[in-house]
């Protein structure tokens, strides 16, 4: 992990809510108390990965800042997010700061901080693995007993007999797809199967 150096800057606050129907205010009155210079404000699902006030945030950020949010889950999507996350500001000189919540004692610029971000990110990529094992030994097994996932397809012998004989007769694909209530895309899919 990048040395952190020491915090000479500014407080920039990052603050994000996931809807319109939540209230950012008490993030704003903590990152505020604590001291902040300028402080960003993203509405988006923790999910979504484009967060624009973030990364205004970040290309504000001057070696000897300082990024503090008031809580983790407001910050990384995942642990493996957070760790390479401050991993980049720490590179950039920037350090990081969480006033409330898990790390909120951790200082990512001390030995011991870096040291506990380690322990937690190998953590989260020993889940990951985890996850990925469980997934792939999952679907082993699903098609060992004959099952293959996805969507069932709504096309069946009937259905398929009913539009050849359609086609036969010189009606249009699109006609016959929507007599039979499936999409054209589907029905050509499993015509040019018979060719």
């Amino acid at each position: 992990m990048a040395e952190t150096t020491t915090t000479t800057g500014h407080l920039i606050g990052y603050v994000r809510v996931s809807t319109d129907d939540q209230e950012a205010q008490l993030q704003l009155d903590a990152l505020t108390a604590a001291g902040c210079a300028r402080i960003f404000e993203d509405r988006a699902s923790g999910k979504n990965t484009d967060r624009p006030e973030l990364r205004a945030a970040l290309d504000y950020a001057r070696p000897g800042d300082t990024l503090c949010v008031w809580k983790l889950d407001r910050f990384a999507r995942s642990l493996i997010d957070l760790v390479t996350m401050v991993d980049t500001l720490g590179e950039r000189g920037i350090g990081f700061k969480v006033l409330t919540g898990a790390l909120a004692s951790i200082d990512p610029g001390t030995a011991d901080g870096r040291l506990m971000l380690q322990v937690f990110g190998a953590m989260a990529e020993f889940e990951r693995s985890l996850i990925k094992e469980r997934t792939r030994a999952g679907l082993d097994a699903a098609r060992a007993q004959g099952r293959t996932g996805g969507r069932p397809t709504v096309v069946n012998e009937d259905v398929l007999t009913v539009a050849r004989a359609r086609k036969a007769k010189g009606e249009s694909v699109s006609a016959t797809a929507k007599a039979l209530s499936i999409s054209r895309a589907t029905l050509y899919r499993h015509l040019t199967e018979d060719v």
